[in-house]
Parts: C-alpha cells; structure tokens; sequence
C-alpha cells in the first residue's frame, strides 16, 4: 500500500503509549453542568430553556442563532440554574447551568426517516438538529460544511484519522473499538455526494487499526483506506488534502474549491448517531494524559462537564503540573484554570511537569533556515516573524503571512528557541481583523 504524505513537518514525541492500551471509559458527571451559548464558529446559540426549567438528556436547550450556528442539547437530567457568563477558553462566555439530578432521565428520540421524501434533506436536517460541529478543534458547524453549493463537484470525503497531535489517541480508541459506527458515518455522508470517494486516512503508527478498517470496507464500493506517513502536522486539512489527492488549498479556499470534504473521527461517528437514531451530539472522547496524571486515560464525557472532574476521574496528579492545555502540545491552548466546562472541540487534558516553552531560553536567529524546511505552507517563518514584532502589517501579507496555518513546527525546531509561531499567528489575527472591519 502507498504511504502519502506532503513536504515538510516534525517528528516530536509522540507520548502516546501513556493512554493508546486504555480502552474508553465512561464519565459520570454531578453538580453543575455548564453550557457555552458559542460552541461552534458563527452566531452564538439563542437559549429556549429558562431559570427553573427541568430538562431531560438529550433536549435542546438553545438554538442555533443562524445557519452558521448550532444547536446545543443538555447531556444531563436536571433543572436550569442559571443562564449566566461563565469561563470557558480563556473568557467569559453567556452559558445555560444545568444542576445535575443524577437521574439521567432522557428526552424520545426519533431516527430520520430516510426513505420517504428527499434523502439528503433528511440528513442534513438531522446533522443540523444534532448540533454537530468540527470536533477536531475547527468548530464549524457541520451541517454548513456538508451543504457545499454544489454536490456533484465533492470528489472526496476524507476521514481525518491521522490523529498527528503528539498524546492523543481519542480517535485511535474510537477506529478501534466502534469502526461500524465510524464506517457508517461515511456512507451516510456519501449519500449526499454519491460521486466522491470515500477516504478513511490513517497514519502508519496505527496499523491494527488499519488493518481492521480495510478488512471492513473491502467490499463496500466507493470507500477505502489510505495509510498516511506518522508525521505532523499530517491531519492538517490542507496537508492532508493535498496528501491524499495532489490539490492544494490555500487561505483564500475551503477544501470544497478542491472538490473535498474533511471530517474527523468523532464527528463522522456524531453524524452516524444523528442519522441512524435521531440522537444529538451530547457527548465526546477526550484524552487525559501527561506525565503529571497519575492514570491516563480515554473518557466518554458528557459536554457540560468540569474538567476539574475528569482529573479526578483519572486519579488526580501524581504531581502538581507546571502546564496544563486544553489539546495537544503543538496546537493546544494553555490553561489558567482547571474550573471550566468541556464543550464540544475539547480533545484533550494534557497535564505536563515541565513547560518546555517557558523554560527554554531565547536568542538571536542564526538563518539557520530549519523552520523554512519543516514549514508544511513553504512559507518563511523567521522573516514572518519579524515583520509581525516590527508590526509591518504590508510587508507580512505580500511574503504569505496569511498562508501559515499555525502549526508550531516552526517553533518546534528553532535552535533560538524563538516563539516564531506565536508572533505569526499574532499578526494574522490582526490583519483578518482589519479585514473584517472593511
């Protein structure tokens, strides 16, 4: 079988082995259950629940503030608290609190009826209700990246199972203990573009699940698997698309103006639930991991959840962390407080007891030019570095700024040990302000 891969990228250590062998468990949370109205990229959800309602699982209790929005279900039984700001990534977010009755008392639900009437309504109506989003880390609602204004030009759906982040492996315990559910997510997708192909990419340091995926979809027509070269940042959407089909996608594009569609792992699964049962997205793997973590592990959690738990649930610290981020340690967000709910885009819990990037010393650039060979964008780190320091905004822009797509391989590999990737992606937040403002 062809390996794919594309130019450039890093090899860190991976840190996997300290929760891969953990099949998923399941966490039961109590107490407060907390849900951020802006889940997703686009419109923050609109609450339909008011203080004093009972709610069951799996009942809406906000709706999506446009079509570039979604829906948001309680994954707990209990009565509404407050609808109040309450942190969540960094800031405080208008979120539904929902005291937890421990009950677990569930709403009916109904599976789309897939036979009468127009099929790929019904899917993407059913995505739409569930409150799907990219649940890789992107956010986007799901149900707006599978109406693409034209179906017949989708040649490929891609199942991002790379997984390249160094410490997770969420996504390699659902391929391997619920690939039906995973299988059947794509073929559902793939009846809304009966034209594409349908693509199940792996990367190499997984081969049991990749033999498990080929050995169930030998006979499916349209579907197959592709093994992907252990490199990050491998599961990137443009490195991956252009990995698996030789087209590229710059930052002006979305992967549909290459006729692709990329979707991870749980939210294919996510889509297989909709569709199949009628059931709304409540629920996701997360990572608890780190070497400060005394039993790492892979829990079902139900979204709401504070993150404080789920440390408890995984035995605690064996040692006080000096980081914690929300994600992996490439492209993962560091965390000020441990008191915040997991939503929908939440990974991963990496505890770790050095900080590598604080610790590290910084010094002149050398024009060694190590970030431009590892760059995935072929873009020239150390000069977009300094034109974003020196704030020239122009200078940034005309040199491909804008094409970085904030990997951290850059910074990974600087022997100055220069935090080339923050600076970078400080100055593309600016210029797509001013771009928003125009």
């Amino acid at each position: 079988m062809s390996i794919f891969t594309f130019k450039g990228g890093v090899h860190p250590d991976d840190g996997k082995a300290l929760s891969k062998e953990k099949p998923i468990r399941r966490f039961i949370p109590s107490g407060e259950m907390v849900y951020p109205l802006n889940q997703h990229i686009g419109a923050p959800a609109q609450p339909i629940v008011a203080v004093g309602d009972e709610v069951l699982v799996g009942q809406k209790i906000a709706k999506a503030g446009g079509f570039v929005s979604a829906n948001i279900h309680a994954s707990v039984s209990g009565t509404v608290k407050a609808i109040e700001p309450r942190m969540s990534m960094g800031s405080k977010v208008l979120s539904i609190v929902i005291e937890n009755d421990g009950q677990n008392k569930k709403t009916a639900y109904q599976a789309p009826d897939l036979v009468a009437g127009d099929v790929k309504k019904t899917i993407r109506n059913a995505v739409f209700e569930a409150g799907i989003v990219g649940m890789g880390g992107a956010n986007f609602p799901t149900h707006v990246k599978l109406t693409p204004p034209d179906d017949d030009a989708i040649d490929y759906i891609i199942v991002n199972g790379a997984e390249c982040e160094p410490y997770l492996t969420s996504d390699y315990r659902r391929m391997l203990e619920e690939p039906e559910a995973v299988i059947g997510g794509l073929k559902y997708i793939r009846m809304l573009f009966p034209k594409a192909e349908g693509i199940i990419a792996i990367e190499d340091n997984k081969p049991d699940v990749i033999e498990l995926m080929e050995k169930m979809v030998k006979d499916i027509d349209g579907i197959r698997v592709a093994r992907l070269k252990t490199k990050y940042p491998q599961g990137a959407e443009r490195m991956l698309i252009y990995a698996l089909t030789g087209r590229k996608v710059n930052s002006s594009m979305l992967p549909l103006n290459a006729g692709c569609i990329v979707d991870n792992v749980d939210t294919v699964y996510a889509i297989y639930r909709a569709v199949k049962y009628g059931k709304p997205l409540t629920k996701r793997l997360i990572t608890v991991t780190g070497d400060a973590v005394k039993e790492p592990m892979n829990f079902l959690v139900p979204i709401g959840s504070n993150q404080k738990d789920i440390i408890e649930a995984a035995g605690g610290f064996k040692e006080e962390p000096v980081k914690i981020i929300s994600g992996g340690p490439m492209m993962g967000k560091a965390m000020m407080s441990l008191d915040t709910p997991v939503i929908k885009s939440s990974s991963a819990l990496l505890c770790l007891t050095k900080d590598a990037v604080s610790d590290a010393k910084q010094t002149n650039c050398i024009n060694c030019g190590r970030c431009l060979t590892v760059c995935p964008g072929q873009v020239a780190p150390a000069h977009l570095a300094k034109y974003a320091e020196r704030g020239l905004k122009e200078a940034f822009v005309a040199h491909h700024g804008m094409e970085c797509c904030e990997c951290g391989c850059c910074s990974y590999v600087c022997p100055a040990k220069k935090n080339l990737t923050q600076s970078i992606a400080s100055m593309r937040k600016q210029v797509l302000a001013d771009r928003k403002k125009k």
